[in-house]
């Protein structure tokens, strides 16, 4: 596998440096953003990133959040992102900054495997971006991408996890709720980030 470049990514239009917190996670490919908002009313001490990078649904994404917030509930704790989510990433994350990452029901990539999260150079980096003893959650439908990821966190980035299925009530995305509903089986990985993991990157930041 070639090593990921990140000084090769231009920043972002519209770029805004985030502030980050102690606690703060990232969810990648939020989609219309029911997981999001979900997650940040759950927990009011936690920060949420959420990058849906697919303009019709962060547009429906930021609807969903106005409407809460007319609610009077403010969501400090929330900050929608609609960029793609790579450069973004690594314009915006110091080293070890992050307590967990959400890759809820990615594209499965069916026709190009090395786009697949695991597969690519850019897992390295993101890895860099967890604090130690973080989590990746992957979620899929896809019992072969499931296996494979498996495969890749073991075998490629030597990470300790662990695989189940997702319990039949789960409600977090729009796509878990349709694959549930219509009696398909969901899969997770919890990905966890060792104390003494090293990668290429955890010196690495932007001057």
């Amino acid at each position: 596998m070639r090593v990921f470049k990140p000084n090769k990514l231009f920043l972002p239009r519209n770029f805004d440096k985030p502030q980050i917190s102690e606690n703060c996670y990232v969810e990648i490919g939020a989609g219309r953003g029911l997981h999001a908002l979900q997650f940040a009313q759950a927990n009011p001490d936690k920060q949420l990133i959420a990058i849906e990078r697919t303009r019709v649904k962060f547009e429906d994404f930021a609807q969903r959040i106005d409407k809460v917030r007319a609610q009077k509930q403010r969501l400090k704790n929330l900050t929608p992102v609609h960029a793609d989510a790579i450069p973004w990433l690594v314009h915006a994350l110091p080293p070890q900054s992050l307590n967990g990452v959400f890759l809820l029901y990615p594209n499965p990539e069916p026709k190009n495997a090395a786009q697949r999260w695991l597969n690519m150079p850019f897992f390295e980096f993101l890895l860099s971006r967890l604090k130690p003893e973080a989590k990746i959650i992957l979620a899929t439908n896809i019992e072969e991408y499931f296996a494979e990821a498996k495969q890749q966190a073991e075998t490629l980035w030597q990470l300790p996890m662990k695989a189940f299925e997702v319990d039949k009530e789960s409600r977090r995305t729009h796509f878990e709720i349709k694959y549930l509903a219509r009696g398909e089986s969901c899969y997770q990985l919890e990905i966890y980030k060792p104390a003494d993991y090293q990668t290429r990157f955890d010196q690495w930041a932007l001057a």
